[in-house]
C-alpha cells in the first residue's frame, strides 16, 4: 500500500469508529497487494458487532464521503461478527482472500 492509501484508510477507520461498533478493518485487493493503479478502487473489509440496513448505510456513506474527498472509490465489504465467526461466509473465497492478503488498518 502507498502512503496515501494508508492515510485514506486510517481516516476512514477514524470516521467509522465515530458511527459504528467497528471490530476489524482491512484493505484488501489490488491496493493491499501494491499492484493497483491510480484508478483502482480501495476494497475494504469492515467487521462490525452487528449489521443491519442502517449500519450498512452508515458504513457506505462514510466510505463514499471519504473517497469523494480523495477522488477514490472505496468499496466496503461489510460483515457482522456473527458472519465472521458462525456463518458459511467465514469459509468463503472472499474471506479467505481477506485473511490472506488483507492489511489491517
Amino acid at each position: 500500500m502507498t502512503d496515501r492509501d494508508i492515510e485514506i484508510a486510517r481516516l476512514l477507520k477514524r470516521r467509522l469508529l465515530q458511527c459504528v461498533e467497528l471490530i476489524d478493518m482491512r484493505v484488501f485487493g489490488s491496493r493491499a497487494r501494491g499492484d493497483g493503479d491510480r484508478d483502482s478502487d480501495m476494497d475494504v473489509f469492515v467487521e462490525v458487532a452487528s449489521a443491519d440496513a442502517g449500519i450498512e448505510k452508515a458504513v457506505r456513506d462514510v466510505a463514499w464521503e471519504t473517497g469523494f474527498e480523495y477522488l477514490m472509490h472505496i468499496s466496503p465489504v461489510i460483515f457482522s461478527r456473527e458472519d465472521v465467526e458462525s456463518s458459511p461466509m467465514r469459509v468463503s473465497p472472499i474471506m479467505q482472500g481477506i485473511r490472506r492478503e488483507g492489511v489491517v488498518v
